[in-house]
């Protein structure tokens, strides 16, 4: 019986490749070793597959089209009837959206097992895909530029409007050390931006060049945090030149960064939030601050969040202005 459903398979896949001569102008059938959720254009010669299996290797392919359906007009025979792989490279995670770049050699990846963004390189020899650095922060500038700071720091600046357009990139223009990660934010106007590191570096950078740091700080900060993964940097936008960041410990640290233009030494916050740090019984484990945010217009609100569940609206007080 299993034989006979074979052979009728068979049958009708004959059938529908010799139905296939009338019914398509163009038919191309190609095997991918993995199945693939996304398929994205390079240009329009080209187009990028991923596989999306959990707990394997999933394969990221650029494919060049069939000659044929590049050609412009009837071009008769071609000599390249089947995809061709250009580049290829390999994720540890599944790929369930992929996205090009326009006008650069960047694609940006994601997928479970959670909201982490992935940015791939696609390599000019036959080396293949490269440099795949996970994202710790994307933020939108305006309708069509936005900006991406990769964990190592390479910081990205990107305009969807033209036709070459990655507009800026930096990377850390200090040493990295392993295990360290950053991340980004912009200050309001989007004319700087301060990438903060893991183990308290802070690089403040003008949009106008970002290859070039205006101040290399080290914050006054513990050096070791047990997760990175909830480091944050905010510029307050009511109150100019004044970022809070946490991920740290328990604590929200406030900065004034008008004095930090050239400097490389440590620099001390203006005042620091503990509610979240302050616990009523003893033996009770220190919450940690997993996220912050500032009022949008009152100048010295802010929100804050920790892992115990803890949630604070806080308007703090400058003492230096008492």
């Amino acid at each position: 019986m299993a034989a006979a459903v074979e052979e009728d398979e068979e049958s009708d896949w004959d059938l529908w490749m010799l139905e296939s001569l009338r019914l398509y102008n163009d038919l191309h059938v190609f095997e991918l070793q993995q199945p693939t959720r996304v398929i994205e254009w390079i240009q329009d010669r080209s187009i990028c597959v991923a596989g999306y299996n959990v707990g394997k290797r999933n394969e990221i392919l650029e494919l060049s089209l069939p000659e044929k359906l590049c050609a412009k007009g009837n071009q008769g025979l071609c000599p390249e009837r089947d995809f061709t792989v250009k580049h290829g490279g390999f994720s540890q995670r599944p790929i369930y959206e992929l996205k090009h770049v326009v006008g650069t050699s960047l694609l940006v990846s994601s997928g479970p097992p959670d909201n982490l963004l992935q940015v791939w390189r696609l390599a000019a020899d036959e080396s293949g895909l490269a440099d795949c650095e996970p994202i710790s922060e994307l933020e939108f500038l305006d309708h069509s530029i936005f900006s991406f700071c990769s964990l190592n720091g390479r910081l990205w600046l990107v305009d969807s409007r033209q036709r070459s357009s990655l507009i800026g990139h930096s990377d850390v223009p200090v040493s990295d050390e392993g295990g360290c990660h950053w991340t980004m934010g912009w200050a309001p106007g989007h004319r700087k931006v301060a990438r903060l590191c893991s183990d308290g570096r802070v690089v403040l950078t003008d949009h106008r060049d970002l290859s070039r740091a205006l101040s290399l700080t080290k914050l006054a900060t513990p050096t070791t945090i047990p997760n990175s993964d909830c480091l944050s940097l905010a510029w307050a936008p009511c109150l100019q030149d004044h970022l809070a960041v946490s991920g740290f410990n328990g604590t929200v640290h406030i900065y004034d960064t008008s004095s930090w233009l050239g400097e490389t030494g440590e620099v001390e916050p203006t005042f620091i939030h503990r509610g979240h740090s302050v616990v009523p019984e003893p033996d009770r484990e220190k919450p940690f601050v997993t996220r912050h945010a500032w009022h949008p217009w009152k100048q010295q609100v802010l929100l804050s969040a920790a892992d115990d569940g803890s949630f604070h609206v806080w308007n703090w007080t400058n003492q230096k202005t008492l």
